[in-house]
């Protein structure tokens, strides 16, 4: 494994401690406002306003000149990420974080396995295989005894 694929993974395992961090705190938000769907979108707000500061103080308007002419199907990532946002919000209190991420890494998995294998919008192809379905079955084994 090269040093930027090592510093990929940290990144990306911070990421994930980050949701684990989020969704506890979007289900508060969720139970003040009395509306997953409300808490979604403030959460979806202040993510904008970060990332809107963020991107004009490192790259100014030049990617947003850009924007009319990305494919509209590339702008379906925010419709996903508002329906995970709201769909964790919306479950988190019933089932606990535990078995709320457990779904959503289950979820992912199974989706990633699918996508990789059919190489979708543009990822090398990674054949599905005994080794990597074991992958998703136990995490599909550990989200049934997260319940316990």
């Amino acid at each position: 494994m090269t040093s930027g694929q090592i510093v990929a993974l940290i990144l990306i395992c911070l990421g994930g401690a980050a949701v684990a961090v989020q969704a506890p705190v979007n289900g508060a938000l969720g139970r003040s406002l009395s509306s997953p769907l409300a808490a979604a979108a403030v959460s979806f707000a202040v993510g904008l306003a970060v990332l809107v500061i963020a991107t004009l103080a490192s790259a100014g308007t030049a990617p947003v000149a850009k924007l009319a002419g990305v494919p509209t199907w590339q702008l379906a990532g925010g419709l996903l990420g508002a329906f995970y946002v709201w769909a964790i919000i919306s479950g988190i209190g019933s089932v606990g974080a535990l078995t709320a991420l457990s779904a959503i890494i289950l979820g992912q998995l199974t989706a990633g396995l699918l996508l990789d294998q059919i190489g979708a919008f543009g990822l090398p192809v990674h054949p599905i295989s005994l080794r990597r379905v074991a992958a998703v079955a136990l995490v599909a084994g550990g989200l049934l005894l997260s319940r316990g």
